[in-house]
């Protein structure tokens, strides 16, 4: 696997929009609004899943990020990662952990290193989706950049989503921008 350390953080700078407004391809719109794991769906698929952080680091919340759960320039534990499947890089995963929601037991959520931060999330019967959106990611993006160093062919445009969780009040935000690889486009 390239080393990414270097290009953390890549971001996602990007407008996201409602759920409900997400393209109506059926693959696609059914790994977008799926309310389950995606790295339980991904480990579905492949005979080997892996995490490749990355990179981790506390920053303030930009503008563009911040929402109703997460104020701008909140101190955020962002956390980039790649989701892999049998070796191909399916999704890149961003996530604000805001330092004010790792407090008793979601103090472990600073800490995974190569766990997945789905698999922690789903797993807790206190979580909740308060808000999913999607985003259309142009080729101008730098997590598209990203695709093409990891030797990803980009022959359109590609798709994501973002989830506002609560855990027992505590707010965090995952984003996910499937990949070319991915079988949402098949």
């Amino acid at each position: 696997m390239i080393e990414f350390q270097q290009q953390f953080p890549i971001g996602l700078n990007v407008n996201w929009i409602n759920a409900k407004h997400a393209p109506k391809t059926a693959s696609l719109h059914d790994w977008l609004l799926d309310p389950e794991s995606l790295t339980a769906r991904l480990k579905g698929q492949c005979d080997k899943f892996q995490v490749h952080v990355i990179g981790q680091q506390v920053e303030p919340c930009s503008k563009l990020e911040a929402n109703n759960n997460i104020a701008e320039g909140e101190d955020v534990l962002i956390r980039e990662v790649l989701l892999i499947c049998d070796g191909i890089p399916q999704v890149f995963a961003r996530s604000l952990l805001p330092l004010k929601s790792l407090t008793g037991e979601q103090q472990a959520l600073a800490n995974l290193g190569e766990q997945p931060l789905g698999q922690v999330l789903f797993n807790n019967p206190k979580l909740h989706r308060e808000v999913l959106e999607v985003a259309e990611i142009k080729p101008n993006q730098r997590v598209c950049e990203l695709a093409a160093m990891l030797n990803l062919s980009i022959t359109h445009n590609l798709w994501g989503r973002r989830s506002i969780f609560t855990i027992e009040g505590k707010p965090l935000m995952v984003a996910e921008v499937f990949l070319p690889s991915s079988p949402a486009y098949k």
